[in-house]
Parts: C-alpha cells; structure tokens; sequence
C-alpha cells in the first residue's frame, strides 16, 4: 500500500516549461534531461510495487533531514522484515568500475552512484536510533534500464539489475506478512518530516520578459494553438483541449515560475499571448479562483489560501 506517492518535482516542471519558453545551455538540457529520465526510472519501479502481494507500506519521493542534513529516499519499503531502502537509477550505455571509481565507456569519471545509497542508509538507521525504533534496514541500487551495462563490478555490491528485476520482487514477495502498530508510526513519522521543498535545486536565472508567451500544448508542447468553438486546437498534433482547462493549465505554470507575481486578468492575457479576450479570461478566474480587489486592483488567488 502506498503511503506517500510520487509526484513530479517542482523543479523538474519549471524546467520543462523552461525547455519549452526560452533557450536552456546545454548543461541546463542535460539537468533537466537527467531530471526527467531519473523520474521516468522510478514510475517504472513503482508500477512494478504495485504488484508486490502481501502487507505492505510503501513511501515514495521521500526528502528527509537529520541532524541539520538533508537526504533524499527515491522508495522506501516497510514490511515486518525490515526496511527496504531503494535507490533508483534510469542509467543507459555502457559503464565500468575501475579502483573503486565508476566510469562511462568514453572514460570520463562520475559520481559513484552507492555513495548516496550508503549516505541515505546511514542517515535513516540514526533516524531509527533518535526515535529508539529496532528495524533492519536493506539497502539496494536498482539500475532500471534494460540497456545499461556495468563492467567490473565486484559481485558483492548492494546492486540490482535489470535482468534481476523479477527474482528481486519474488523475494521482497517472500518477505511480507503481517504488519503492527510500530510500523504504522514508523511510516507517519516520515510523512511527517517529508520536506516538501529541496534546497538542490538547479534552475537558470529567468525573468517574465525573457520567456516567450502563448498557450502550450498539452499533446506536443508546441505553440501553434488556435481559438474554435470553445476549445483550444494544436496546429501541429490536432489535440484539441477544452478552453477552461487550456487556460487553467496556463495559470498554474504562471503561478509556479512567478509565485510572487500576483495573478490578474491582464497578466494571463498576455501570458497566454491573448488567444481570448480579457473578458474570457476574467470570467474562468472568477469561476475557479478567489477575486480580492476591486477594479484595476483585483488579483485572485487559490480557493485553499482563504
């Protein structure tokens, strides 16, 4: 059962609609292409949690600090066992380890990838000590992609692959059974202390003017959208979107690149590049947000913030 389930980070959304509204470097491209291929990784893991049997409590996504440090878990797993620790990695190509240094197949050295899990894993067991909690921990990398390649890893590293995705479930399968109280608040205690916000976070500098305005796809992500009969329509992939949705869409990216920019009729306009009127415009935020002000001072905001 999933306790806490996964979302798209914060940042990865502003970088896609980054991607899509001004010109990334190259470097930029590579984070968020990393960004999005490591969230891809961990959706195929959880589809793959979605066929464990037995009691589980499953905790995605979870950011977590102790002692003035900040750790990330991409999936923890609460059975009567123990604690599995799961890291996930959407590697492709080929890679080697060499002295304990992991390598690209063109030589260039990374990250060693377990130096996080074991950072994670210390980390969790003094959270288990601060809380005076007896639970095994398991830590495991899990390398998702069927076409990555390690060479020269030494047998006894903490790694699953690809290929021992399925004998991995049939033996977390094997050690479920039933679960008591003392889980049940180990699993509250993290929801607790997840942090909703990293402070990692990697963004380019931007401003209002700078991003190119208009009303995105939904299908493809491109620009070319027209205005017929109460919807929006792609030129290029013929999606079609109701308006309302279209427009509110737009809203919420304005709000999470611009939080501090207040949300009126005349800013969404021009934000959508005024595929409607201001009229329209007004109307779908009355319906779906609060108005404060009046005249050329309204604003709106979210229905939850009053």
């Amino acid at each position: 059962m999933f306790i806490k389930s996964r979302s798209e980070s914060a940042e990865l959304k502003q970088l896609r609609y980054l991607h899509i509204r001004t010109n990334l470097s190259e470097k930029e491209k590579r984070h968020f292409s990393n960004l999005e291929k490591g969230y891809e990784g961990e959706l195929k893991f959880d589809m793959l949690l979605d066929n464990l049997s037995g009691e589980w409590l499953i905790l995605s996504d979870l950011l977590l600090e102790v002692g003035n440090t900040i750790f990330q878990i991409d999936s923890l797993l609460i059975s009567q066992k123990g604690i599995f620790l799961i890291d996930v990695k959407n590697f492709q190509g080929d890679f080697y380890i060499e002295a304990d240094r992991w390598y690209t197949a063109s030589r260039n050295e990374i990250k060693d990838p377990l130096l996080q899990l074991r950072r994670s894993e210390s980390l969790l067991r003094r959270l288990l000590q601060d809380h005076k909690l007896n639970l095994s921990i398991e830590a495991y990398l899990i390398f998702i992609n069927p076409e990555f390649t390690l060479y020269q890893a030494p047998r006894d590293l903490p790694i699953i692959f690809s290929t021992q995705l399925n004998r991995f479930m049939k033996n977390l399968n094997k050690s479920s059974s039933k679960l008591n109280e003392k889980h049940s608040k180990f699993a509250d205690l993290l929801v607790a202390k997840h942090m909703n916000e990293s402070s990692f976070t990697q963004l380019p500098n931007y401003d209002y003017e700078q991003l190119r305005k208009g009303v995105i796809c939904r299908g493809c992500q491109s620009f070319l959208i027209s205005y017929e009969k109460n919807q929006l329509v792609c030129h290029t992939c013929t999606c079609k979107e109701p308006l309302e949705s279209a427009i509110l869409r737009n809203v919420e990216e304005l709000i999470l690149l611009f939080p501090e920019r207040k949300i009126t009729t005349t800013t969404v306009h021009e934000w959508c590049d005024a595929i409607v009127s201001k009229k329209t415009i007004g109307r779908i935020l009355m319906r779906n947000y609060k108005k404060i002000g009046y005249g050329r001072h309204t604003y709106y905001i979210h229905l939850s913030e009053s």
